[in-house]
């Protein structure tokens, strides 16, 4: 969900918007908070500033602005403004939750080794891994400082839970990468961890943030895990035939690097002895040739994982549209509904 863009002004288009197209639906969810993001973005290069280590604002603006749609933040926003909150503390949400996915986008890299990310050079290669992994852990405390200041002990609770859920998850996905012994439960783990955790984290604060009754903000909770569950299966659906531009990303990255995602996970397990030793050759040993990337989407295609893997993220989008009934009609929950189907249809 990010676009090959170079850096954006704060008073000029807003991230992810697209000049002169039509708008489609994250660009009418981003209008409808277009004021509130620019305050956040505003507060973003505030706390992201250093006057001791300049290397940090460097290397935070190199991700920060690199043309990302801000999702996670705008999702916050949106959950607020959609229980009515008229305070100011959720700017500062949002702030923390950016912050919290630029730390692990930082980290990320740095453990897979990455070259490239939303289009561009990842800092780890730019500058080098300790900076990158130093900057996560500072933007990581940025993200807490904001937290305590709205003085809400409950969301303290959901966003340090959330960061203790995403560190488990990425350290689950590195032990089960290039296993083939994964199974559905773990891979599950392992993407509520590394993905729905924060989006879920992002608009539960955003019902508490506006005191609204607990079970609006459980709804909350259940719509942003149900999203991001099905956005990280839309992402690794992607990696097996989507366009650079889309990912972020190369595609095939996680093949190259041995992850065990869900389309791998179908394959396998449907595949004959060929096929199954072309992925232990592949995912389990590491040893990738040239045009293994073409015969593994051949196999993929061949045991329906590719068709599989979308219904599940259409699965999860579902539980995520039925939590949305907590909340009368209206312009901003169509907004959010319209938003599921803009995710999962990114794998088509």
């Amino acid at each position: 969900m990010t676009a090959k863009s170079p850096p954006r002004s704060p008073a000029k288009a807003a991230p992810g918007a697209v000049a002169g197209a039509e708008a489609g639906p994250f660009e009418r969810l981003l209008s409808m908070v277009e004021d509130d993001l620019a305050r956040v973005t505003a507060l973003i290069r505030e706390r992201m500033s250093s006057p001791h280590a300049p290397r940090i604002p460097e290397i935070s603006a190199h991700l920060i602005e690199a043309g990302g749609k801000r999702l996670r933040p705008i999702l916050t926003l949106a959950a607020s403004r959609l229980c009515g909150y008229e305070g100011a503390d959720h700017i500062k949400l949002a702030t923390t939750v950016e912050f919290i996915h630029t730390a692990t986008l930082l980290h990320d890299d740095v453990v897979d080794e990455s070259q490239k990310r939303r289009g561009r050079a990842t800092a780890n290669i730019l500058w080098d891994n300790k900076s990158s992994v130093l900057v996560g852990d500072y933007l990581f405390s940025r993200a807490f400082q904001l937290m305590v200041e709205t003085g809400s002990v409950e969301v303290l609770r959901i966003l340090s839970d959330a960061s203790a859920v995403i560190a488990e998850g990425e350290v689950l996905q590195l032990t089960t990468a290039h296993d083939l012994t994964t199974d559905l439960g773990r891979y599950d783990q392992v993407i509520r961890g590394k993905t729905a955790a924060l989006f879920a984290a992002a608009t539960e604060v955003g019902g508490v943030i506006a005191g609204a009754a607990p079970e609006k903000v459980e709804a909350l909770r259940i719509y942003g895990d149900g999203l991001g569950m099905a956005f990280q299966l839309a992402d690794d659906l992607l990696d097996y035939g989507g366009s650079t531009a889309a990912l972020g990303k190369n595609t095939g990255d996680d093949f190259r690097e041995g992850k065990v995602t869900l389309p791998v996970i179908l394959a396998y397990s449907r595949g004959d002895a060929g096929a199954r030793d072309f992925w232990r050759r592949t995912i389990a040993r590491g040893k990738v040739l040239d045009g293994d990337l073409e015969r593994a989407q051949a196999y993929l295609c061949e045991t329906d994982a590719l068709g599989d893997t979308q219904a599940a993220a259409r699965c999860h989008a579902e539980r995520a549209l039925a939590a949305l009934a907590a909340f009368a009609p209206g312009e901003m929950r169509k907004a959010l509904e319209d938003i599921v189907d803009f995710v999962v249809a990114r794998t088509v």
